[in-house]
Protein backbone atom coordinates (compact mmCIF):
# COMPACT_ATOMS: atom_id res chain seq x y z
CA UNK A 1 0.00 0.00 0.00
CA UNK A 2 1.15 3.13 -1.21
CA UNK A 3 1.19 6.24 1.44
CA UNK A 4 0.48 9.79 0.03
CA UNK A 5 3.46 11.15 2.19
CA UNK A 6 2.71 15.02 2.13
CA UNK A 7 -1.40 14.76 3.24
CA UNK A 8 -3.77 17.00 2.83
CA UNK A 9 -2.78 19.92 5.88
CA UNK A 10 -3.29 23.19 5.60
CA UNK A 11 0.60 24.07 4.63
CA UNK A 12 0.32 21.29 2.09
CA UNK A 13 -2.28 23.28 0.57
CA UNK A 14 -1.11 26.35 0.52
CA UNK A 15 1.73 25.24 -1.84
CA UNK A 16 -0.81 23.25 -3.93
CA UNK A 17 -2.92 26.48 -4.48
CA UNK A 18 0.05 28.10 -5.58
CA UNK A 19 0.23 26.07 -8.91
CA UNK A 20 -1.37 27.80 -12.30
CA UNK A 21 -1.12 26.49 -15.27
CA UNK A 22 1.91 29.53 -16.23
CA UNK A 23 3.92 28.14 -13.53
CA UNK A 24 3.62 24.23 -12.89
CA UNK A 25 2.35 23.06 -16.14
CA UNK A 26 3.82 25.69 -19.10
CA UNK A 27 5.73 22.90 -21.20
CA UNK A 28 1.70 21.46 -21.75
CA UNK A 29 0.30 24.99 -23.13
CA UNK A 30 1.48 24.41 -26.54
CA UNK A 31 -0.61 21.20 -27.16
CA UNK A 32 -4.15 23.09 -25.87
CA UNK A 33 -6.97 24.31 -27.86
CA UNK A 34 -10.31 25.09 -27.78
CA UNK A 35 -12.53 21.86 -27.86
CA UNK A 36 -10.07 19.62 -26.17
CA UNK A 37 -10.92 17.08 -23.21
CA UNK A 38 -8.49 16.97 -20.97
CA UNK A 39 -8.23 14.80 -17.79
CA UNK A 40 -6.12 16.19 -14.95
CA UNK A 41 -5.28 13.35 -13.01
CA UNK A 42 -4.30 14.47 -9.36
CA UNK A 43 -5.75 17.52 -9.33
CA UNK A 44 -5.63 18.62 -5.38
CA UNK A 45 -7.29 21.76 -4.71
CA UNK A 46 -8.26 22.50 -8.59
CA UNK A 47 -6.08 25.32 -9.19
CA UNK A 48 -4.60 24.08 -12.34
CA UNK A 49 -7.30 22.45 -13.08
CA UNK A 50 -9.88 25.51 -13.68
CA UNK A 51 -6.46 26.90 -15.72
CA UNK A 52 -6.78 24.15 -18.02
CA UNK A 53 -10.52 24.06 -18.21
CA UNK A 54 -10.21 27.65 -19.33
CA UNK A 55 -8.22 27.24 -22.15
CA UNK A 56 -9.74 24.49 -23.94
CA UNK A 57 -13.49 25.57 -23.39
CA UNK A 58 -15.78 24.40 -24.89
CA UNK A 59 -14.31 21.05 -24.46
CA UNK A 60 -14.53 19.13 -21.17
CA UNK A 61 -11.91 19.01 -18.08
CA UNK A 62 -12.20 15.88 -15.57
CA UNK A 63 -10.50 16.26 -12.35
CA UNK A 64 -9.56 13.47 -10.23
CA UNK A 65 -7.79 13.04 -7.15
CA UNK A 66 -8.25 9.95 -4.29
CA UNK A 67 -9.19 12.65 -1.66
CA UNK A 68 -12.74 13.41 -1.11
CA UNK A 69 -11.81 16.20 1.07
CA UNK A 70 -9.26 17.98 -1.03
CA UNK A 71 -11.98 17.32 -4.55
CA UNK A 72 -14.66 19.31 -2.32
CA UNK A 73 -11.75 22.62 -2.35
CA UNK A 74 -11.29 21.80 -6.07
CA UNK A 75 -15.25 21.75 -6.92
CA UNK A 76 -15.43 25.50 -4.45
CA UNK A 77 -12.38 26.78 -6.66
CA UNK A 78 -13.75 26.07 -10.17
CA UNK A 79 -17.35 27.62 -8.63
CA UNK A 80 -15.74 30.79 -7.42
CA UNK A 81 -14.47 30.92 -11.09
CA UNK A 82 -17.17 29.66 -12.71
CA UNK A 83 -16.23 27.20 -14.61
CA UNK A 84 -19.42 25.58 -16.20
CA UNK A 85 -16.45 22.62 -18.23
CA UNK A 86 -14.97 21.19 -15.14
CA UNK A 87 -16.00 18.19 -13.13
CA UNK A 88 -14.43 16.03 -10.41
CA UNK A 89 -14.16 12.67 -9.56
CA UNK A 90 -12.57 10.36 -7.00
CA UNK A 91 -9.88 7.83 -9.01
CA UNK A 92 -6.58 6.16 -8.48
CA UNK A 93 -3.80 7.06 -11.04
CA UNK A 94 -3.25 3.10 -11.72
CA UNK A 95 -6.77 1.65 -12.20
CA UNK A 96 -8.26 5.09 -13.79
CA UNK A 97 -12.37 4.25 -13.51
CA UNK A 98 -12.62 5.73 -17.53
CA UNK A 99 -13.34 3.73 -21.26
CA UNK A 100 -10.35 3.81 -23.73
CA UNK A 101 -9.70 6.59 -25.65
CA UNK A 102 -11.87 9.11 -23.35
CA UNK A 103 -9.61 12.18 -23.41
CA UNK A 104 -7.24 14.10 -25.61
CA UNK A 105 -4.93 15.24 -22.96
CA UNK A 106 -4.14 13.11 -19.94
CA UNK A 107 -2.04 15.53 -17.56
CA UNK A 108 -0.07 15.10 -14.23
CA UNK A 109 1.40 17.07 -12.25
CA UNK A 110 3.09 15.92 -8.64
CA UNK A 111 1.82 12.73 -9.08
CA UNK A 112 4.09 9.57 -9.95
CA UNK A 113 6.98 10.51 -7.18
CA UNK A 114 3.66 9.42 -4.94
CA UNK A 115 2.26 6.02 -6.74
CA UNK A 116 3.82 2.48 -5.97
CA UNK A 117 3.92 1.49 -9.74
CA UNK A 118 4.68 4.72 -11.73
CA UNK A 119 4.71 2.87 -15.19
CA UNK A 120 1.34 1.26 -14.85
CA UNK A 121 0.12 4.63 -13.64
CA UNK A 122 1.56 5.29 -17.57
CA UNK A 123 -0.02 2.84 -18.96
CA UNK A 124 -3.68 3.61 -17.47
CA UNK A 125 -3.24 7.29 -18.47
CA UNK A 126 -1.82 6.22 -22.13
CA UNK A 127 -5.35 3.59 -22.19
CA UNK A 128 -7.96 6.44 -22.04
CA UNK A 129 -6.08 8.74 -23.83
CA UNK A 130 -7.40 9.41 -27.44
CA UNK A 131 -4.77 8.15 -30.43
CA UNK A 132 -3.33 11.46 -31.59
CA UNK A 133 -3.26 12.85 -27.87
CA UNK A 134 -0.88 13.55 -25.57
CA UNK A 135 -0.19 12.03 -22.04
CA UNK A 136 1.73 14.95 -19.76
CA UNK A 137 3.44 14.74 -16.50
CA UNK A 138 5.72 17.15 -14.24
CA UNK A 139 7.30 15.54 -11.34
CA UNK A 140 9.59 17.56 -8.86
CA UNK A 141 13.25 15.76 -7.88
CA UNK A 142 14.34 15.79 -4.72
CA UNK A 143 17.74 14.95 -4.94
CA UNK A 144 18.50 17.30 -7.37
CA UNK A 145 17.44 20.59 -5.24
CA UNK A 146 19.86 23.22 -4.62
CA UNK A 147 19.72 26.22 -2.11
CA UNK A 148 21.91 28.64 -0.78
CA UNK A 149 23.42 29.09 2.19
CA UNK A 150 24.20 25.80 3.34
CA UNK A 151 21.81 25.73 6.72
CA UNK A 152 23.51 22.33 7.86
CA UNK A 153 19.86 21.37 8.88
CA UNK A 154 18.48 21.40 5.67
CA UNK A 155 20.79 18.44 4.64
CA UNK A 156 19.11 16.46 7.30
CA UNK A 157 15.64 17.75 5.83
CA UNK A 158 16.69 16.11 2.33
CA UNK A 159 17.95 12.96 3.32
CA UNK A 160 14.74 12.25 6.08
CA UNK A 161 11.76 13.66 3.70
CA UNK A 162 13.85 10.67 0.56
CA UNK A 163 13.50 8.44 3.43
CA UNK A 164 10.16 8.67 4.64
CA UNK A 165 9.15 9.05 0.82
CA UNK A 166 10.79 5.62 -0.26
CA UNK A 167 9.34 4.23 3.25
CA UNK A 168 5.71 5.01 1.79
CA UNK A 169 6.46 3.10 -1.44
CA UNK A 170 7.21 6.43 -3.31
CA UNK A 171 9.85 7.52 -5.01
CA UNK A 172 11.11 11.34 -4.58
CA UNK A 173 13.24 11.32 -7.34
CA UNK A 174 11.15 11.17 -9.72
CA UNK A 175 11.85 13.90 -12.12
CA UNK A 176 14.70 12.13 -13.75
CA UNK A 177 12.97 8.95 -14.17
CA UNK A 178 10.04 9.77 -16.10
CA UNK A 179 11.65 9.30 -19.70
CA UNK A 180 12.50 6.10 -18.30
CA UNK A 181 9.33 5.04 -16.84
CA UNK A 182 7.11 6.13 -20.34
CA UNK A 183 9.39 4.07 -22.37
CA UNK A 184 8.91 1.26 -20.05
CA UNK A 185 5.07 2.00 -20.54
CA UNK A 186 4.96 1.52 -23.90
CA UNK A 187 5.32 5.12 -25.55
CA UNK A 188 7.92 5.30 -27.97
CA UNK A 189 7.15 9.13 -29.15
CA UNK A 190 8.42 11.21 -26.36
CA UNK A 191 9.44 14.78 -25.62
CA UNK A 192 11.58 15.07 -22.15
CA UNK A 193 12.64 17.92 -20.63
CA UNK A 194 12.83 20.07 -17.87
CA UNK A 195 11.75 23.40 -15.69
CA UNK A 196 12.41 25.01 -12.02
CA UNK A 197 10.67 26.51 -9.64
CA UNK A 198 13.19 29.48 -7.74
CA UNK A 199 12.71 31.20 -5.11
CA UNK A 200 14.51 34.21 -3.93
CA UNK A 201 12.78 37.39 -3.17
CA UNK A 202 12.43 38.00 0.96
CA UNK A 203 8.37 37.38 -0.17
CA UNK A 204 9.12 34.24 -1.71
CA UNK A 205 11.83 32.71 0.49
CA UNK A 206 9.10 33.40 3.60
CA UNK A 207 5.90 31.80 1.50
CA UNK A 208 8.50 28.53 1.01
CA UNK A 209 10.61 28.23 4.33
CA UNK A 210 7.15 29.11 6.48
CA UNK A 211 4.61 26.32 4.51
CA UNK A 212 7.81 23.11 4.73
CA UNK A 213 8.73 24.63 8.09
CA UNK A 214 5.02 24.44 9.08
CA UNK A 215 4.81 20.64 7.33
CA UNK A 216 7.91 19.48 9.01
CA UNK A 217 6.03 19.72 12.22
CA UNK A 218 2.44 19.45 12.06
CA UNK A 219 1.38 17.32 8.60
CA UNK A 220 0.91 13.97 7.88
CA UNK A 221 4.56 13.98 6.72
CA UNK A 222 5.53 14.68 10.58
CA UNK A 223 3.56 11.90 11.50
CA UNK A 224 4.56 9.29 9.31
CA UNK A 225 8.43 10.70 10.50
CA UNK A 226 8.03 9.98 13.83
CA UNK A 227 6.00 6.74 13.53
CA UNK A 228 8.43 5.59 11.15
CA UNK A 229 11.19 6.05 13.44
CA UNK A 230 12.88 7.88 11.32
CA UNK A 231 13.13 11.44 13.57
CA UNK A 232 11.94 12.34 16.95
CA UNK A 233 9.44 15.39 17.46
CA UNK A 234 12.76 17.08 18.76
CA UNK A 235 14.93 16.92 15.41
CA UNK A 236 11.93 17.79 13.52
CA UNK A 237 11.57 21.55 15.52
CA UNK A 238 15.17 21.75 14.52
CA UNK A 239 14.79 20.62 11.18
CA UNK A 240 11.82 23.57 10.81
CA UNK A 241 14.17 25.73 12.56
CA UNK A 242 16.76 25.64 9.94
CA UNK A 243 13.90 26.32 7.31
CA UNK A 244 13.25 29.64 9.03
CA UNK A 245 16.74 30.27 9.53
CA UNK A 246 17.17 30.21 5.75
CA UNK A 247 13.98 32.33 4.82
CA UNK A 248 15.33 34.85 7.04
CA UNK A 249 18.68 34.98 4.72
CA UNK A 250 19.06 38.22 2.68
CA UNK A 251 20.65 36.58 0.19
CA UNK A 252 18.61 32.72 0.41
CA UNK A 253 17.97 31.11 -2.69
CA UNK A 254 15.73 27.34 -3.34
CA UNK A 255 15.68 25.97 -6.81
CA UNK A 256 13.19 22.76 -7.41
CA UNK A 257 14.07 20.73 -10.59
CA UNK A 258 11.65 18.89 -12.49
CA UNK A 259 11.26 16.48 -15.01
CA UNK A 260 8.75 16.72 -17.78
CA UNK A 261 7.09 14.15 -20.55
CA UNK A 262 5.07 14.77 -23.29
CA UNK A 263 4.04 11.28 -24.88
CA UNK A 264 2.46 11.24 -28.05
CA UNK A 265 -0.51 8.57 -28.40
Amino acid sequence: MVTYTHGHHESVLRSHRWRTAENSAAYLLGELRPGLDVLDVGCGPGTITADLAALVAPGRVTGVDTSEGVLADAREEAAARGSANVTFAAADVERLDFPDDSFDIVHAHQVLQHVGDPVRALAEMRRVCRPGGVVAARDSDYAAMTWFPQVPELDGWLALYQRVARAGGGEPDAGRRLLSWAHAAGFTDVTAGGSVWCFASPEERAWWSGLWADRTTGSSYAALAVDGGHATAASLERIAAAWREWGAAEDGWFSVLHGEILCRV
